[in-house]
């Protein structure tokens, strides 16, 4: 199941889950789309943990307050603050356990 696209707009507008992960990406970026398969993956696994993915062109706050260094980044997210940053996603295993590790 696709991950659901937001703007930066819509994420700060919406209700957010007290945990939950953000993946930035660009679309040219072929990493991006190997990072963004195996996401997919670890969510349709069972890792139950809400993740939205906003292209990082089009979020200027976020990359700039939340200091994106590089694409892809997944950033794991309490109550609306991001607590940890992953720029490697090394594997499905790695990120399911990461997803499952920080779901509530």
């Amino acid at each position: 199941m696709p991950l659901e696209e937001l703007t930066e707009r819509e994420w700060l507008a919406k209700d957010k889950a007290p945990r939950e992960a953000v993946f930035f990406y660009t679309p040219l970026c072929g990493t991006c789309k190997v990072a963004l398969r195996m996401l997919e993956i670890a969510e349709a696994a069972g890792a139950a943990l809400p993740i939205a993915k906003i292209n990082i062109n089009f979020a200027p706050a976020f990359r700039d307050g939340w200091r994106i260094a590089s694409v892809p980044a997944l950033v794991l997210v309490q109550d609306g603050v991001p607590v940890r940053t992953e720029y490697a996603m090394q594997s499905v295993d790695a990120l399911y356990a990461l997803l499952k590790t920080f779901s509530p």
